[in-house]
């Protein structure tokens, strides 16, 4: 829970406020290890009995993102989702499955040198970077055999 404390703490500094929806919301994103959107997060803070308004859960992530302590991933769906951002530099993707909508991360430390050669490569330097990786789930993949399929035409 370093994480929370740590967000806690900064967003009081920077608003001077430390209301119980953003304590909530805090501690919900710092138990998961992947992202979810502000609907998510409203469902399971609900869930957990909080009386918290989608307002509020905008007004929380928002102001994380203000701060950099959230990074806002776009899977390519139009639904941001947002993730703790560790100190330890904690890095990772997405798997995407199209059919379903599971979200897994994966850390993938040959990607990664790749991608610091193709910029190298290139002359660039890289400030930050996202790999999603959509396809169909393993679980997705065998509810689609062929006896499913419609017949060829």
């Amino acid at each position: 829970m370093a994480w929370a404390e740590t967000a806690l703490t900064r967003l009081r500094e920077a608003s001077g406020r430390s209301g119980g929806a953003r304590r909530v919301v805090v501690e919900l994103l710092g138990e998961h290890d992947c992202c979810l959107s502000a609907h998510e997060v409203h469902e399971q803070v609900r869930a957990r009995g909080a009386r918290v308004g989608i307002a509020s859960v905008y007004r929380a992530l928002e102001g994380m993102d203000a701060l950099g302590l959230v990074q806002r991933v776009d899977l390519g769906d139009g639904v941001a989702r947002f993730e703790p951002v560790h100190a330890d530099d904690d890095h990772h993707h997405h798997l995407v499955c199209d059919d379903c909508g599971r979200i897994e991360p994966f850390a993938d430390p040959t990607l990664e040198s790749a991608i610091e050669r193709v910029a190298d490569g290139r002359g660039y330097l890289v400030a930050a970077h996202d790999v999603v990786l959509r396809g169909a789930c393993e679980d997705c993949r065998q509810g689609d055999s062929e006896d499913d399929r419609p017949a060829p035409v």
